[in-house]
């Protein structure tokens, strides 16, 4: 995989890269952009990260023996002279995983130096050159790796100095070329194609995956953010409405209670005057948010008192639901026990619970009970495993809508508790804070958490 060296500002085919020409290009083929890192060090498979360095190896501990043995036997070099040919020609395949530039420049010079020590030594019946069978495997074998590494720019370089090392010692001795070093061109050809198209797929698979990870991410933090604006704006109906009870109290007070004097009356205006400021920050605040031009809800928030609404509507829709909401719970909700925070929240965290089933498990039963005790509203959805195998509206989900729970749940102080069920179900269980009794319920803001 390539990666772009630090200071060099042209990528591969840009305009700036093209103006360089033969600078450019020589500057590349001398000087691999990349970190010392092996050929699939990006890949998520632990076993092909591992696979370069046991090939390299293998490579190295055939090809060496093979040449000695190639140059000694069939073509009459000499022993030491044949060792150091075949170490130069097949050694630098150990940096294969990590510098394969830097070992086809080796193994390039090598192969070069072993066809003029050939050309030294009386031909014999049978042997090919400039290159011998071993040089024409190992050189493939190089370039493979390098096309697996390197730009177009880099492996037509190379293509074109193997073809032009062969012509050259083609021209040197003409009578003794057989056609190896135009078979060893067009075989090269093939490789660097093959590998180079292996690479850049790769490279587009690569970056689609982080691209589709990075959609998803934004995805996400744009429905965090949705979600957090629509809960702003529905704390600033529930506040606000108290916040105007007391700014109405205040105000009147003066003349509902008798015999007060100037400095209670004084403190009962001070008392109108910050709640008419707080309430006209969080007006200009609100503005803020509705800045893109969507328009806010205006009918009342809803709450527990709705859910047999909710749930009815649901039916409807072909989803098989019962509710199960409890007396005590009913009954605070009639009086106005429920803080407006836990009952709207409640209800949303409802409402997104019944909407995934929906769409996730259509035509499952679903079961959403409301209870309270130990100060905690308690809200349970359930539901059973879809009817039919494959008959989900929308078979993948980005829990986005989870989301939206838990920042209710954590507006409120809460716990969210989700997960699937051992039948195939889904279960959904939040746990809303209550007041005491006897205190009087008020919203809760974010800094009360």
């Amino acid at each position: 995989m390539q990666t772009s060296s630090p200071g060099a500002p042209h990528t591969e085919g840009s305009p700036g890269a093209a103006r360089r020409g033969p600078g450019e290009f020589a500057r590349r083929l001398f000087h691999a952009p990349h970190p010392r890192t092996s050929l699939f060090a990006g890949s998520p498979r632990r076993w092909l990260r591992l696979l370069p360095y046991p090939v390299v190896l293998a490579l190295t501990s055939v090809f060496v023996p093979v040449t000695i043995q190639v140059l000694a036997n069939d073509y009459g070099v000499p022993g030491g002279i044949a060792g150091a040919l075949a170490v130069g020609q097949a050694a630098p395949m150990l940096m294969l995983a990590h510098r394969p530039l830097h070992a086809w420049w080796i193994v390039f010079a090598a192969d070069v130096a072993g066809a003029l020590v050939l050309l030294g030594l009386p031909e014999r019946e049978g042997t090919i050159w400039p290159w011998t069978p071993p040089v024409v495997v190992g050189y493939l074998f190089v370039l493979l790796a390098l096309a697996l590494r390197e730009n177009r720019r880099v492996l037509t370089g190379v293509w074109l100095a193997t073809g032009a090392a062969g012509l050259v010692l083609h021209l040197v001795a003409p009578g003794r070329s057989d056609g190896g070093a135009l078979l060893l061109w067009v075989l090269s050809a093939v490789v660097l194609v093959i590998g180079g198209a292996v690479r850049e797929r790769s490279e587009a698979q690569r970056r689609l995956v982080e691209q589709e990870t990075i959609s998803e991410a934004e995805r996400a933090r744009r429905t965090l953010l949705e979600e957090r604006t629509r809960i702003a704006r529905e704390l600033h109906d529930v506040v606000a409405h108290h916040m105007s009870v007391i700014t109405v109290q205040a105000d009147s007070a003066p003349y509902r209670i008798g015999g007060l004097s100037d400095e209670a009356r004084a403190e009962f205006s001070s008392i109108a005057g910050s709640a008419r400021e707080s309430l006209s920050e969080m007006r200009r605040l609100l503005s803020v948010l509705r800045s893109d031009g969507g328009q806010g809800e205006l009918a009342p928030q809803p709450g527990l008192g709705r859910l047999q609404q909710l749930v009815e509507a649901t039916v409807r829709a072909g989803l098989p639901a019962e509710l199960s909401l409890a007396t005590e719970v009913r009954d605070a909700v009639e009086r106005g026990d429920v803080p407006q925070a836990v009952d709207l929240s409640a209800y949303r965290i409802v409402q997104e619970a019944l909407a995934n089933a929906v769409r996730h498990a259509p035509g499952a039963r679903t079961r959403v009970s409301v209870t309270a005790s130990d100060g905690h509203l308690t809200v349970l959805v359930v539901n059973e495993a879809p009817l039919e195998v494959g008959s989900p509206l929308e078979v993948t989900g980005t829990g986005h809508g989870l989301v939206g729970m838990r920042e209710r749940v954590r507006l409120t102080g809460g716990t969210l508790d989700t997960g699937p069920l051992p039948d195939g179900g889904f279960r959904v269980a939040a746990r809303l804070p209550l007041p005491p009794a006897g205190r009087p319920s008020a919203p809760l803001t974010p800094e009360d958490q």
